[in-house]
């Protein structure tokens, strides 16, 4: 009996990936509390790999990343493992073989969210807003019909102008400035690439691990498993996170404009309003 795979020779193996990963690290005198420090993958997530059970994870790519990463630090071979996870997840799921041959792990998705799809009509509505009152109040203004509350304005506006004038404040402008991505938890798997599809930085962030995107990227975007795992800053603002509880979001705008226009149209309360409420 051939002791890695636990099959008998010229028959199929009697031990699915989940065992053989098991297996090896118990061979290796490691408990799951040791590996889990040693490959930064959540104790849940290891158990569930040992198990068998690939559908629990929250994506293919953490199937394959992290039976590749588990089998490197059992002295198994990774290529080996990764077939066999594939394997088994066309076998439980054979009709998303066609996907599964498309959509490799760490490559950005083809498909917009419907989530992006309605973020993007409200950006669009929001700019059609914002060009109108620029363009009544800015480049024509005037040119509308008048109201009684304009015409009491410009009365008063008359009579202010007869005081001493008081030097005029500039108006504040807009919160912008670097953007920042901290993880709250270790093993947080997260991709950053641009609007042509090219990788700016992929990896499983640490607890307390931050990154910052790159000021010239070209409509840089997120894709992550864990959006309620990480924190976002810009211009060192707190601004709500992509998500409050685990779900796959992708191909989500990460530019300060986007984030901020997130932030004016998203109910989750500011970090002044959450403080003020933690302290009552």
């Amino acid at each position: 009996m051939n002791m890695e795979t636990g099959s008998l020779d010229g028959q199929l193996p009697l031990h699915g990936v989940g065992d053989r990963l098991r297996m090896a690290r118990e061979q290796a005198g490691m408990t799951l509390a040791q590996l889990a420090a040693e490959t930064r993958i959540p104790q849940r997530h290891l158990e569930l790999i040992e198990a068998g059970d690939w559908q629990a994870l929250p994506a293919r790519t953490y199937a394959t990343g992290f039976a590749r990463t588990y089998a490197k630090a059992v002295d198994l071979d990774p290529s080996a493992i990764v077939d066999g996870v594939r394997a088994e997840l066309s076998m439980s799921a054979p009709g998303d073989r066609s996907r599964a041959s498309s959509f490799e792990p760490g490559d950005p998705a083809r498909v917009p969210s419907r989530g992006l799809a309605l973020l993007s009509l409200l950006a669009v509505v929001l700019l059609l807003v914002g060009g109108f009152f620029f363009y009544d109040r800015i480049l024509a203004p005037g040119s509308g019909p008048g109201s009684l509350v304009e015409e009491e304005q410009l009365a008063r506006q008359a009579a202010q102008a007869k005081a001493p004038s008081r030097p005029a404040t500039t108006a504040a402008a807009p919160a912008g400035g670097p953007v920042v991505f901290t993880a709250l938890e270790d093993g947080i798997w997260v991709k950053f690439y641009d609007a042509d599809g090219s990788q700016l930085m992929q990896k499983q962030m640490a607890r307390g691990e931050t990154y910052t995107v790159p000021a010239d990227a070209n409509g840089p975007q997120v894709w992550t498993g864990r959006p309620d795992a990480l924190t976002i800053t810009v211009g060192g603002r707190t601004v709500p996170k992509l998500a409050e509880r685990e779900a796959i979001v992708r191909d989500i705008p990460v530019t300060a404009e986007a984030l901020l226009a997130r932030n004016a149209a998203s109910p989750v309360a500011t970090e002044a309003g959450t403080q003020t409420a933690a302290g009552t």
